[in-house]
């Protein structure tokens, strides 16, 4: 009802301070493309791909997928390899806290240098860090020296190529999108990693059947290519980045204040950290589940990882059409329930057809999670503190998968793989309710056109 909007929409400008308000006109000042009214909706206008309209965010967004598709199918093959060799799942872990451990060190410099430095060529530099990394692999792995301390190492050197990569990345897409589309951008921009999960793992099973593991590394550092030859096609003009007359370190910290002073921020924040650290690591048992639980070889495997990344193609259309009727506060507490309650079934399946669905459920509810949680640290902050929000982003998701990986690799390790993701489904049911009985907590937790 128009009434209940308008009071929701002036309770929540009441209980925000007032010095920490957004202004209307510096976001509209900040965004590069305008707004349009949209007369009639086309799937490419107001429609689930309705970014893609914009040259440039299509530009990127394929040359992502075709890039990620190559990352996973590195990922697939070297969690596969590893717990082949190891037999552990904690080791499995370790690998993935390797490439992710960076972000925790790193992260934060990398959203100040997304605030202060050219985001295009910030870009290139990094995707090329990760091109050299897993070119690496490929050599050390065909001449037979890819022990287990050089793919530790390898997995280091791409991942501080990541932490100064992501924040880039995600603050980049407001500049190529109008606001209206940014929530579809977003998605999108989840969709297509996840499609590339979907695909990845496929063709990274294929590889590694028909030609080797190395070949799937060398494959993965071809990918980088498309991503670094997108940026450089790219016509947007982004703006020149302002450079702070404060240091790096204040500059940083400004950051935090700025997160402070938003207690929605610090909820939603918190929420994406539980749900990286007890939900995520689903995708490091997934070997584990296959081999382990339901007794089936590496093809089971790349299947129940490829439905997950299905599960989020499938949400990111959906996602962008809840948004447009229901605030991004509701999607976050009904896809953490999801994700707590599918990771809870998944935890409790012997059977293998019920696995491969439950695992579209779980990618699905995962995308809609990070999707609008990342929406709103997008549209409540300029452009020149997009960086620094975003990093914290990275921080909450990326490393709560990080050291999410590790223990609950341990926790399977030393109970059982069902136990550890019985726990972690748990824990999620449990966030969910605790959102659901604490309203307080998330009432601000909307992007700007649901607060207006």
């Amino acid at each position: 009802m128009p009434g209940d909007r308008e009071r929701d929409r002036q309770s929540t400008e009441n209980r925000m301070d007032e010095k920490d308000k957004f202004s209307v006109e510096e976001i509209e000042s900040d965004t590069l493309c305008p707004t349009t009214e949209v007369a009639g909706r086309t799937l490419f206008r107001g429609g689930a791909l309705s970014a893609l309209r914009n040259r440039d965010f299509g530009l990127l967004w394929s040359g992502a997928f075709l890039s990620n598709i190559g990352t996973w199918i590195q990922t697939a093959a070297l969690l596969l390899v590893v717990k082949q060799l190891t037999k552990s799942n904690a080791l499995v872990g370790t690998v993935n806290l390797a490439n992710y451990l960076p972000v925790f060190v790193f992260v934060l410099f990398g959203g100040s240098l997304a605030d202060r430095l050219n985001r295009k060529w910030m870009i290139v530099v990094t995707q090329s860090a990760m091109l050299l990394g897993a070119l690496t692999l490929g050599i050390c792995t065909t001449l037979g020296v890819a022990s287990y301390a050089v793919i530790i190492l390898v997995s280091v050197e791409m991942g501080i190529a990541l932490a100064f990569n992501f924040p880039t990345w995600q603050s980049i897409i407001p500049d190529l999108v109008p606001e209206d589309d940014l929530m579809n951008a977003i998605a999108l921009n989840s969709a297509q990693w996840n499609l590339a999960r979907f695909v990845g793992p496929a063709l990274g099973g294929l590889i590694v059947r028909i030609w080797s593991v190395a070949t799937a590394f060398f494959v993965n550092a071809a990918s980088f290519l498309t991503v670094i030859i997108a940026v450089l096609m790219m016509k947007t003009k982004t703006p020149k980045p302002q450079k702070p007359s404060e240091g790096g370190l204040t500059h940083i910290m400004e950051g935090f204040r700025l997160v402070r002073r938003n207690r929605w921020a610090i909820t939603v924040l918190i929420v994406i950290a539980i749900a990286s650290f007890f939900g995520l690591p689903y995708i490091v048992l997934m070997p584990s589940v296959a081999m382990d639980v339901l007794h089936r070889g590496s093809s089971a495997y790349f299947s129940l990882l490829g439905l997950s990344g299905l599960g989020a193609v499938i949400a990111a259309p959906l996602v962008t059409i809840l948004n447009r009727r229901i605030r991004e506060r509701d999607i976050i507490k009904l896809a953490t329930a999801g994700l707590g309650f599918f990771l809870t079934a998944f935890a409790l399946s012997r059977t293998y057809w019920l696995s491969l669905v439950l695992s579209v459920g779980l990618g699905a509810n995962y995308l809609m999670l990070g999707s609008s949680i990342n929406t709103m640290l997008q549209s409540r902050f300029t452009r020149d503190k997009r960086g620094r929000i975003m990093s914290f982003y990275i921080l909450s998701f990326m490393g709560g998968l990080a050291l999410g990986g590790q223990f609950m690799g341990y926790i399977a390790d030393l109970r059982s793989t069902p136990f550890s993701l019985l726990v972690g489904g748990m824990v999620c049911v449990a966030v969910a309710a605790v959102l659901l009985i604490f309203k307080g907590l998330m009432d601000d937790a909307v992007s700007r056109q649901h607060a207006e």
